[in-house]
């Protein structure tokens, strides 16, 4: 054995041994992700909640502006890196061995470690909130906004921005490792043709290879800022330095949004023939544009940048490689309404969430069409338009396919079954919720209502006031399922080798033989 494959091999062994210890270490891995996301989406959520309560009043009457700036700072970060990734790789760890027919995953040491590594992520990045509860002296909320735009994120001296750059580190390692962990499962784990495997797997295999490239990005340039800030070099301030900055954040950003679309598209394509009792529609154009967006998706970054002083030729070939990758997320929303079409649809809580899904994947895919254009993007970039926009795909198509996902594997997960009442409730009201607060914003923002201030005119109120009801809803929604979750692990139902009954249909699925 030579020097240079000995920590490979030991790291196989390791692996055999642990995959030897349990059968189900890719259901472990799914349900540690599945609760890490748990606990960050409702810290996450109630910073939500704090951010509503602040703009039912046109006047900052319960918080300073800094606070507030605060509260939005770590509601991104929150929900984006320790919600929504942890949620997506705990359902694809939960969903694809079983789907490839792999006994487990091909890793599952890398995979464990991957995970644990999201801890202290997670708890470097809320440093700052963590640090202001307790009251340590000299540690304070980042308050310079999610996308952490030097020089404030530079110049700063709250020692809680470089926590959260080590945390952001974290994040990009462990992200890095859980991706590599899951495309050597499809590769090698797999015992079915490349022809024979789901659409959802595929989301999950391009999703994983787009973070081996954007999350390394990250990690650099989270380093720059950190040489910045203890070294004393100036790679990112003064001169050009933000706009640097802003180049390479995007170029891993945008990604980052496909990163967390695909997988629950995935989803959708999944949950929706088998409630509508047909095949998916298109399979195969299905995976062909999966893999598009997953391509198309590095070379749209700079839209984000069109009110930085960039020429009308990389303006123009930004508008048109932005406006090229709504064709194949198109083609996916054409596959679904044919296999709705004529189907006999079983209206399951699964289901239901889906179909919301797209819905809102429909109105918040439009709006960000709009922003593709140049002038509608210059007009809207800095509104609240491009709040409810986001939000609308992230909250409405990404959380409810998401939310899909979890009651659809529930039984594969825990054994159990979730009360089917009550998740049909939490999904209705999750729906109405997300409706009302980003419906209302959506017409704050065509007001040109400028985001990410504390205090607005008078007139916008009322839209304010219907949003904050609407946070509210989604808040009690969640409670619901809280509720529903902590009964099924107490009593609830053993759940069937067929649990939603699919066992006669045209599209049954391998988890579930």
């Amino acid at each position: 054995m030579t020097r240079s494959t000995a920590p490979r091999r030991a790291l196989e062994a390791v692996d055999r041994w642990s995959a030897g210890r349990s059968s189900v270490a890719h259901r472990r891995l799914g349900r540690w992700h599945l609760a890490l996301a748990l606990v960050m989406g409702l810290w996450g959520g109630l910073d939500a909640l704090f951010l509503r309560t602040a703009l039912v009043t046109p006047s900052l009457d319960r918080w300073t502006a800094e606070t507030y700036n605060a509260f939005f700072t770590t509601h991104g970060l929150t929900m984006l890196f320790l919600f929504a990734l942890p949620a997506i790789w705990g359902v694809a760890y939960a969903a694809v061995p079983p789907l490839i027919e792999a006994e487990t995953v091909a890793t599952p040491t890398l995979g464990a470690v991957a995970f644990w590594l999201q801890v202290p992520a997670a708890l470097s990045i809320r440093a700052g909130t963590i640090g202001g509860i307790l009251g340590l002296a000299g540690l304070e909320p980042v308050a310079s906004g999610w996308t952490l735009y030097p020089p404030l994120s530079v110049l700063s001296s709250n020692p809680a921005v470089d926590a959260l750059l080590v945390g952001l580190a974290l994040v990009a390692v462990g992200t890095t490792l859980t991706a590599w962990t899951l495309l050597r499962t499809i590769r090698r784990g797999r015992e079915i043709r490349w022809l024979d495997v789901d659409t959802f797997t595929w989301t999950v295999l391009t999703a994983a290879a787009m973070s081996l490239v954007a999350f390394p990005v990250l990690a650099a340039t989270v380093a720059l800022v950190l040489a910045d800030r203890t070294l004393g070099t100036a790679f990112l301030v003064g001169g050009g330095g933000p706009l640097v900055w802003q180049h390479l954040f995007w170029f891993f950003a945008h990604p980052l949004v496909y990163v967390v679309v695909l997988p629950p598209m995935g989803i959708v394509s999944h949950a929706v023939p088998r409630f509508a009792g047909r095949r998916l529609f298109g399979r195969r154009s299905s995976v062909y544009s999966t893999l598009a967006v997953g391509v198309v998706s590095f070379t749209v970054w700079a839209h984000h940048m069109f009110v930085t002083g960039a020429g009308l030729s990389v303006r123009t070939v930004f508008m048109v490689t932005t406006l090229a990758v709504a064709l194949p997320s198109s083609a996916k929303l054409c596959t679904w309404l044919v296999t709705l079409w004529g189907g006999s649809i079983r209206y399951t809580a699964p289901m239901v969430a889906s179909l919301a899904a797209v819905g809102f994947f429909v109105v918040g895919g439009v709006t960000g069409v709009f922003l593709a254009v140049v002038p509608i993007n210059v007009k809207y970039t800095g509104t609240y338009y491009v709040v409810a926009h986001f939000h609308l795909l992230l909250a409405g198509f990404v959380g409810l396919a998401l939310v899909a996902g979890v009651y659809y594997w529930y039984p594969l997960l825990t054994g159990r079954r979730l009360e089917p009442r009550l998740a049909r409730l939490h999904v209705r009201l999750t729906i109405g919720g997300v409706a009302v607060t980003f419906g209302a914003l959506l017409l704050v923002g065509l007001g040109q209502l400028p985001r990410r201030v504390a205090t607005y005119p008078a007139a916008y109120a009322p839209l304010h006031q219907l949003a904050t009801v609407g946070a509210y809803v989604i808040a009690a929604a969640q409670l619901v399922f809280l509720w529903n979750l902590g009964r099924s692990l107490r009593v609830g139902e053993p759940a069937p080798d067929d649990p939603w009954a699919l066992e006669e249909g045209p599209s049954h699925a391998r988890e579930w033989r």
